[in-house]
């Protein structure tokens, strides 16, 4: 959608473990989008994952980034505006969108086992997380008690009606979130803010008008767009680019072998052969060479972002360490 004014982009890890090739070239690309077009980059920790956060992987994320070469106009590191920038002290701002979204009984308490959703659900639709939810506890209105357990999560009614939108680089999308990707958790059982919920209120809140991450992503998205909605504010531009894969056509992991930040860091790679390999993987130079992010500032076309997944094998890693390319 237009925007008025410069484009405020957001770079936003996760420290559930380090951050590697795949995550890099997602936050080149990023970066390169905003500051193309002379816009703000905030740096934003989404550490609510708690049972999954790793401590040590916060400072490491914000020291790959920017042994890369990218910068921040704001972050955990040198503060802003919209302090603070970690999503675990931010927790009373999602707790007042809890209470706002109740209010207008877009939400409801749900006591279901990922079991329970299973054995409920008579044809299964393995999303990206998991089987649609088959409306178990939807009968629930305000006023109606809680589930006497007092263990539940409190989910959104998502859009019965179509939603579509245009995104960037993936192009148009299409779905009706709540028969293709059913009602959705804004909060964990033991009340805490999930995913969804949280990055929406921390863009609204911080002014983000460009999400630019993974395409595996790309349901989220709708969910996403569901509460912009309920929360009455604009949609930013969404940007989806195509996801890094092992030479098995699987996303990054261990079996892929040592594709952390932190271990071409070791070993005494150059960032500039990492931003080569991201630039010339995501069909935006012609060969692979090193070079710096704001080198490519002035050239970056984001419609120029090649389509389709890119293949990442180990002996990618030994060029980048050898700057042999």
């Amino acid at each position: 959608m237009p925007q008025n004014g410069p484009p405020v982009g957001r770079l936003a890890p996760s420290p559930t473990g380090a951050q590697h090739l795949g995550n890099a070239r997602t936050y080149i690309l990023a970066w390169l989008s905003i500051r193309s077009r002379g816009g703000r980059v905030v740096l934003r920790i989404e550490d609510i994952d708690s049972p999954r956060v790793k401590p040590w992987a916060v400072q490491q994320a914000i020291d790959d980034l920017a042994w890369l070469g990218l910068d921040w106009d704001e972050g955990p590191d040198i503060g802003g505006p919209h302090q603070p920038y970690i999503q675990t002290q931010r927790i009373d701002r999602y707790s007042a969108i809890l209470d706002r979204l109740r209010e207008q009984e877009l939400l409801y308490p749900c006591a279901c086992t990922r079991k329970d959703i299973e054995e409920a659900a008579s044809a299964p639709h393995e999303a990206h997380d998991g089987p649609v939810y088959p409306d178990t506890c939807a009968g629930w209105r305000v006023g109606d008690p809680l589930p006497e357990s007092g263990h539940f999560c409190w989910r959104f009614r998502s859009r019965r009606q179509r939603v579509s939108f245009v995104d960037r680089v993936a192009g148009p999308q299409s779905k009706i979130p709540h028969a293709e990707l059913g009602d959705f958790p804004v909060t964990r059982k033991t009340g805490e803010a999930a995913y969804q919920l949280a990055v929406v209120a921390d863009d609204i809140a911080m002014g983000i008008t460009e999400v630019c991450r993974g395409d595996d992503l790309l349901s989220s998205t709708f969910r996403q767009i569901d509460l912009f909605d309920a929360l009455g504010h604009p949609l930013p531009q969404f940007v989806h680019v195509p996801l890094v894969v092992g030479s098995d056509g699987r996303r990054l992991a261990k079996r892929h072998g040592d594709t952390r930040l932190s271990y071409f860091r070791e070993r005494g790679a150059r960032p500039e052969s990492i931003v080569g390999w991201a630039l010339w993987s995501a069909g935006l130079i012609e060969s692979w060479q090193p070079i710096q992010p704001q080198e490519f500032v002035e050239s970056f076309d984001l419609d120029a972002i090649a389509a389709g997944e890119t293949i990442v094998a180990p002996t990618d890693y030994q060029k980048i360490i050898d700057a042999s390319f």
